[in-house]
């Protein structure tokens, strides 16, 4: 096949019009074009006069060899092998290998670990996702938490509820197998090709339950409510693992895909003595404006046509603070994502129609090992437990979320006029940031928002509102592994993930996922 790139499009642009601009590009007649597929398409939005597509495709043409000699243009070439090559073997392991978690690393670890036929078992200590949404939607209603089942444990992770975005930095081949897996599994084909894909919480429940009964189907095993509460040893040789209702579990591999949020499973680690180390994170709020706002913002007239508009924002204070906003939800909800009793966390969750009144992000402020007040691995988890306790309490210790409008953050000044409407629930309530934030955050949550609103029209409108707090943007520690991703000083666990430090996002995780599975095999002699 060849490919294509640079190909640009009106945002009302037909597939006939795509078809011969294709034609043009490579200086052919329409009939010498067999067949194409869109490989990405992305939208340009910097000139609001002239917001179009640009389109990367491949076609396959009859004289792809001579075409390829005759067209020495920078947009077209020969189009790269992206198919993911299954790691080859016969050796086995005398015993099933582990895998601890459900969301997208150890999801994504379990499949491939099927696929190679290594027969893994998944312990999942949260519900499958359909018992996890009744047990979500109960508390998003009553302010009646299931601390294993909940918007962070159970099939998954935390990505289920949340906007479902798919977008990513990392450039790893692997990306591709992830998301072709999710296609399968019923998700958008448009995913394999947008630049900012997403699915949406509706869809991603499907995609996950899907994915599961492929596993099974390959031989694999996936139980919920499976609680690792503690590991067995042969010095530092992994023998088993137990689980809560005491059963055993003999393994000599193990995959620890936890999560960012298995704060007491990162207790059992540090009391094990597994090599941790802290590491730097964000903290900070979640902001909500008007979704009309911000397409207007992004879009000016051609808002009316597009899809709901998104952002991303950054800002480097006078102290050299990052702040930034992140896990942005078009058309969405700030949802109540506690996990533990007495502290308050909220996260953003779209559908995939994004056609909620409101748009939401994270608007986060950089914290440091220094910040944590200590040298203890896991000081940087007090330090977010800290700050869901104030923020429970601020909110009267009901899950009731503390917020407040910017215009009386920044200016303390009363705010009358008010169209944006909280989207949380159970309920929220008026309250003061400074109540709950150490001084180094609301300085810098102060010094950026005015920053935002020059570079986003109506970011910082007064009306916009505030609810704290947003705890959950990634882990607070790493877990060390080496360069086999074993663990440091723990044979045989292979930590994975958001939750052991070396993931950010859906994709991420599940690719790192992939690839401690293949480190699984390669320790069995297989090789590509």
């Amino acid at each position: 096949m060849i490919r294509v790139s640079e190909l640009k499009l009106p945002i009302d642009g037909s597939q006939k019009a795509l078809e011969k601009k294709l034609a043009k590009a490579l200086r052919v007649p329409m009939e010498e074009i067999e067949g194409y597929r869109i490989f990405k398409r992305s939208l340009d939005a910097r000139k609001k006069d002239n917001i179009h597509y640009v389109y990367v495709v491949d076609v396959e043409v009859k004289n792809e060899k001579k075409l390829l000699e005759k067209n020495r243009e920078k947009n077209i070439s020969k189009t790269p092998d992206l198919a993911y090559h299954m790691l080859k073997g016969e050796r086995m392991p005398e015993k099933r290998p582990v895998v601890v978690g459900f969301g997208p690393a150890g999801m994504f670890a379990g499949l491939l670990l099927a696929e190679m036929g290594l027969r893994p078992i998944i312990l999942e200590r949260g519900g499958d996702v359909d018992s996890r949404r009744e047990a979500v939607e109960c508390f998003w209603n009553t302010g009646k938490l299931d601390t294993e089942n909940n918007v962070q444990f159970g099939e998954g992770g935390a990505g289920t509820f949340s906007d479902g975005k798919l977008t990513t930095r990392i450039k790893d081949p692997r990306c591709r197998k992830v998301l072709e897996e999710m296609v399968d599994a019923g998700a958008p084909e448009e995913i394999l090709y947008d630049a900012k894909p997403h699915i949406g919480t509706d869809l991603l429940r499907s995609v996950v339950k899907q994915i599961r009964e492929k596993i099974i189907s390959l031989g694999g095993e996936v139980r919920f409510f499976a609680k690792v509460t503690g590991f067995e040893w042969d010095g530092n040789q992994i023998k088993g693992v137990l689980l809560k209702d005491g059963e055993r579990i003999e393994t000599e591999d193990v995959v620890l895909a936890l999560g960012h949020s298995a704060r007491d499973t990162f207790e059992l680690l540090y009391t094990e003595k597994f090599a941790l180390e802290q590491k730097p994170f964000a903290m900070g709020v979640r902001i909500e404006h008007p979704q009309k706002m911000i397409d207007t913002a992004q879009y000016g007239e051609a808002a009316y046509k597009l899809p709901a508009a998104d952002y991303r924002l950054t800002y480097t204070t006078s102290k050299d603070r990052g702040v930034y906003t992140f896990c942005m939800c078009p058309g969405g909800y700030v949802v109540a994502a506690a996990s533990e009793e007495g502290r308050l966390a909220v996260n953003g969750m779209s559908e995939h129609a994004r056609d909620g009144k409101n748009a939401n992000s994270a608007l986060l402020v950089q914290v440091f090992p220094e910040d944590f007040g200590s040298d203890h691995p896991l000081a940087g988890m007090y330090f977010q437990r800290e700050l869901e306790e104030k923020a429970f309490q601020a909110g009267g210790g009901d899950y009731t979320a503390p917020v407040q409008r910017v215009g009386s953050f920044l200016k303390r000044e009363t705010v009358s006029a008010v169209e944006v409407e909280a989207t949380y629930r159970p309920s929220v309530k008026e309250s003061d940031m400074d109540e709950i934030f150490p001084s180094f955050m609301t300085e810098a949550l102060r010094e950026a928002l005015p920053a935002m609103g020059r570079k986003l029209k109506g970011f910082d409108r007064a009306d916009a509102l505030l609810t704290a707090v947003e705890s959950r943007s990634s882990s607070p520690i790493r877990i060390l592994r080496d360069e086999t991703a074993m663990s440091m000083n723990k044979t045989g666990v292979y930590p994975a993930g958001e939750g052991a430090g070396y993931a950010g996002g859906i994709v991420s995780a599940a690719v790192d996922g992939i690839y401690v599975a293949e480190k699984i095999a390669e320790k069995y002699g297989w090789q590509k």
